[in-house]
């Protein structure tokens, strides 16, 4: 098959030519903004050409501290959060072995995303005893839950490594500013920089994604082929030629009909992760102004035996896009049983991933009969370059659909709310004694 396509058979009830045609003018006019992107400096749309440009260089610097850091560490700790860490895992988890590390990678593992001691506390207990590397991601420095991290892992090297810790963290930060920056130049860490025109979530295919990924094992040149090659299709005007804005266009039309929630459905469970970041693009993108379309995800076939239920039954407010990858690098044939007592016989000509994809089309007739809008993205293989192809069409699918609703795709002023109520919380019960 193709690398992508984006199948659409099922939505002819929900959908018609004419609700599509008269979205043309609004997606040609965005489409003109998205292009002319390095002129409007207003907004973060640095992502949009990033694939296209020359990028040898950053790749081989990445490359050679990659090599570093694989040579001289079992364990490398990203210390992050939102766009900083789910990108970098989502790709890592999607490519890696289900049990152990790629024979080319260590070990990655994240830090900063929460606030839960336990994890901390058991994270530093487990780097006990291993060879450590810290990359820490941060454009300010300052985000609470990343930098009260840092302050543990940044002791923790200091008293294990001491001298030599300034060689073993690694800064992803402000090419000139911000307090992440300051220290980095104090200490003499290495840095790669955020750049100023890229948001967190945009960001995975910029150094905060491309080290981490690099470090497990991933071929970041392939990642970003990938990315280019989906950059390049999607140049496209029209609304005919490009998938990316007919998927942004059939959100809205769905979410005027009241279906207001989006499953993101895959077939893979190394693809969970890749729903969270999938979940922040579009959340926090869209999800402003008391609009937007909320981002929710299943993992089947698990999840049909739970939520599954729902899905068939429920309420008729979810549309569905089922996420498929065609090829799969390793299978596992079904055997044939002699007593045959679970009465599968009829499946030992089959493997395990033949049954995934047949799942896949009786779970998108099933739910298509009980009344959910269902589109399917198809892919023809679980690799890095249909990965980085399948990223830039979000990213770009995503700043076509926030435009839509009218509502800028690269703020997130909700995000302030819990900082500003969880500061003054802290600060009130210091002056009272932390109780």
């Amino acid at each position: 098959m193709k690398t992508f396509f984006l199948e659409t058979s099922l939505l002819q009830e929900y959908i018609s030519s004419d609700e599509m045609d008269s979205y043309r003018q609004r997606v040609e006019l965005i489409h003109t903004h998205l292009q002319h992107s390095e002129e409007n400096e207003s907004e973060l749309l640095g992502w949009h050409h990033y694939p296209l440009n020359d990028q040898d260089e950053l790749l081989q610097s990445i490359e050679d501290i990659a090599t570093e850091i694989k040579l001289n560490a079992e364990v490398l700790v990203v210390i992050g959060v939102g766009g900083s860490f789910l990108g970098a895992k989502a790709v890592q988890d999607a490519l890696s072995p289900y049990f152990g590390s790629k024979e080319n990678g260590i070990e990655v593992v994240y830090v900063g995303q929460n606030m839960s001691g336990a994890y901390i506390k058991q994270l530093v207990n487990y780097l006990d005893g291993k060879s450590v590397y810290v990359n820490v991601i941060s454009k300010s420095g300052s985000t609470m839950e990343p930098a009260l991290a840092f302050r543990v892992l940044r002791n923790y090297m200091e008293e294990r490594y001491g001298f030599d810790a300034k060689q073993r963290i690694i800064a992803t930060t402000d090419a000139s500013k911000g307090i992440l920056k300051e220290l980095a130049n104090e200490e003499g860490y290495r840095t790669f920089v955020i750049n100023n025109d890229i948001g967190g979530r945009y960001s995975i295919l910029t150094p905060v994604g491309l080290l981490p990924i690099a470090v497990s094992g991933n071929d970041i040149t392939s990642l970003l082929a990938g990315a280019k090659a989906a950059a390049q299709d999607l140049q496209e005007s029209s609304l005919d030629k490009n998938s990316a804005y007919q998927y942004a266009v059939i959100r809205q039309i769905l979410h005027k009909k009241g279906y207001d929630i989006e499953l993101l459905a895959s077939f893979e469970p190394a693809l969970k992760c890749f729903h969270e970041w999938w979940k922040q693009l579009f959340g926090e993108s869209e999800g402003k102004e008391k609009k937007g379309i909320f981002p929710a995800s299943v993992t089947f076939s698990t999840d049909l035996h739970s939520i599954g239920q729902y899905i068939q039954d429920g309420q008729r407010i979810l549309f569905e896009t089922l996420l498929h990858f065609h090829e799969i690098s390793e299978d596992q044939s079904i055997p044939f049983d002699e007593s045959n007592h679970d009465g599968l016989n009829y499946l030992s000509h089959r493997t395990f991933n033949e049954v995934n994809r047949i799942c896949k089309d009786g779970t998108a007739l099933a739910h298509d009969e009980g009344g959910v809008p269902v589109l399917k993205i198809e892919l023809a293989k679980l690799d890095e370059f249909h990965m980085g192809y399948l990223i830039f069409f979000f990213m770009k699918s995503c700043a076509m659909s926030a435009y839509l609703f009218g509502v800028n795709p690269f703020d997130q002023p909700g995000v302030e709310a819990y900082k500003n109520k969880m500061l003054s919380l802290l600060k009130n019960t210091e002056l009272i004694g932390g109780k």
